[in-house]
């Protein structure tokens, strides 16, 4: 996939605010300082597009971007960062959830995982709760660049060998560095093959 034209359309305080035109979503979410903004502006190919913060916990709103005036990509507020009051941490948790489990427009969830650190109770809880809840989503093992390429594939070994503990099986995973650009094009592929599906659906729903 190209990405030739990115705009921001508004972030929304609530999911019954967001945009109704059925475009496809992907949203990007994960713990709080796991690189979600370097990610989101690297796969985008746009230096500044979502802010990057040395300050967790900055998102606080649903934030879409649309792609290509074809697919939305939704930047959701982080999880589990402490120096949040307990109100805006409860807020965060009903609009979060509320997103994932009403959006029909929503394709699939990029999960995101510092790959530098064993997996965190938070993670695996949230990876847990999207399964319970019929969420589609996949695992993206941030800041590779920060270690070397067998401690990387070690790592992520023992992060899936800990989720397969309640899984069966577990979705697709992409190894990212937005310091040298690595998963960028693995994970637009994965994007352009599942709107693909995603049109394919809503063709026959329409019927």
């Amino acid at each position: 996939m190209n990405i030739k034209d990115v705009e921001f359309i508004a972030s929304f305080p609530k999911v019954s605010a967001c945009p109704v035109d059925g475009k496809p979503e992907f949203a990007f979410i994960g713990r709080s300082n796991v690189g979600k903004s370097s990610l989101i502006n690297m796969l985008c190919n746009r230096k500044g597009m979502a802010k990057v913060s040395v300050t967790p916990g900055k998102t606080q709103l649903l934030n879409y971007f649309l792609i290509n005036q074809t697919w939305y990509l939704v930047d959701l507020p982080g999880y589990g960062y402490a120096r949040l009051s307990k109100e805006k941490k409860a807020g965060f948790g009903k609009m979060i959830k509320n997103y994932l489990t009403q959006r029909d427009t929503l394709v699939v969830a990029f999960v995101l995982i510092d790959v530098r650190h064993e997996l965190q109770k938070i993670d695996k809880e949230f990876i847990d709760w999207l399964g319970e809840n019929s969420v589609p989503f996949c695992l993206v093992y941030t800041k590779a660049d920060k270690l070397g390429k067998n401690q990387v594939q070690s790592n992520v070994m023992s992060i899936r060998k800990e989720l397969l503990k309640s899984w069966n099986d577990l979705p697709d995973q992409f190894i990212t560095s937005s310091e040298t650009k690595t998963g960028r094009e693995e994970i637009l592929s994965c994007i352009s093959t599942t709107m693909a599906s995603f049109s394919e659906a809503s063709s026959v729903k329409n019927l």
